[in-house]
C-alpha cells in the first residue's frame, strides 16, 4: 500500500509536509472533508507514513466489493445509532492494542458542515491518547502532518490548536469545507427576555 500510496500521489504532483508523530497509539484526524477524495489522499499519506491505520465507516458502506475493499485496508464498520457504543468499544481497542492509529474525518460529511462532530475527541479522551492532525489543502497540492495533543477533557482548548493548524486549508472542494468548532462553540441565540 505505501509505494502504491507514494506513486499515485507523486504522480498526481501531491506534496507532503513534515511526518506523523511517533506515538504508538493515536487518533489521527484529516481535514478538510470536502470529497471522497480528500479522505483517500489522507489515508494514502497514512501509508505513506508505513503505519497500520484503522478508521470508521458507516456500516451500510461495508457491502459488495466495496465492503471487502475498506476491509482490506483497516475499515471499522459502525452503527451510526450508538455513538456512546461506539466510543466506548473503540477506547477498549485501544487498551488491547499494543499500537494502534485511528483515522477519523471530524467533519462526519462531504458537505459543509456547521461544525465538528465530537466523536474524534471523545475517543481519543477515552482511550488516553493524543489527536494529531492532517490537513488536505488542494490549492496547494500539499498534505501536511501537524502536531499532536491530548486533548485531557478540555475540548475547546485543542480546537484552538486545530483553527490555527487549518486555517486558510480548503480540500479539494473548498466549497464543501466547512467551520472549525464543535456543536458547543457555536454560539446559540438567547431567548428574548420579556
Amino acid at each position: 500500500m505505501r509505494w502504491l500510496s507514494m506513486r499515485v500521489i507523486r504522480l498526481l504532483g501531491w506534496e507532503f509536509e513534515g511526518s506523523l508523530p511517533g506515538h504508538p497509539k493515536m487518533v489521527v484526524i484529516g481535514a478538510p472533508h470536502t470529497s471522497n477524495w480528500d479522505f483517500f489522499l489522507f489515508l494514502a499519506a497514512l501509508a505513506h507514513e508505513d503505519v497500520d491505520v484503522r478508521f470508521l465507516a458507516a456500516k451500510g458502506l461495508f457491502v459488495g466489493p466495496v465492503g471487502w475493499f475498506l476491509r482490506r485496508i483497516g475499515g471499522i464498520a459502525v452503527d451510526q445509532q450508538g455513538s456512546q457504543e461506539v466510543v466506548r468499544t473503540v477506547a477498549e481497542s485501544f487498551d488491547e492494542a499494543e499500537a494502534m492509529i485511528l483515522a477519523v474525518a471530524p467533519e462526519g460529511t462531504r458537505s459543509a458542515a456547521s461544525h465538528w462532530r465530537s466523536g474524534f475527541w471523545r475517543i481519543a479522551d477515552a482511550a488516553g491518547v493524543p489527536v494529531a492532525m492532517v490537513s488536505v489543502d488542494g490549492a496547494t497540492k500539499r498534505i501536511v502532518f501537524g502536531p499532536a495533543h491530548r486533548i485531557e477533557g478540555d475540548p475547546h482548548a485543542w480546537m484552538d490548536r486545530a483553527r490555527s493548524f487549518y486555517d486558510g486549508v480548503g480540500g479539494l472542494r473548498p466549497e464543501n469545507a466547512g467551520a472549525v468548532r464543535l456543536a458547543s462553540e457555536i454560539p446559540r441565540p438567547r431567548p428574548d427576555v420579556v
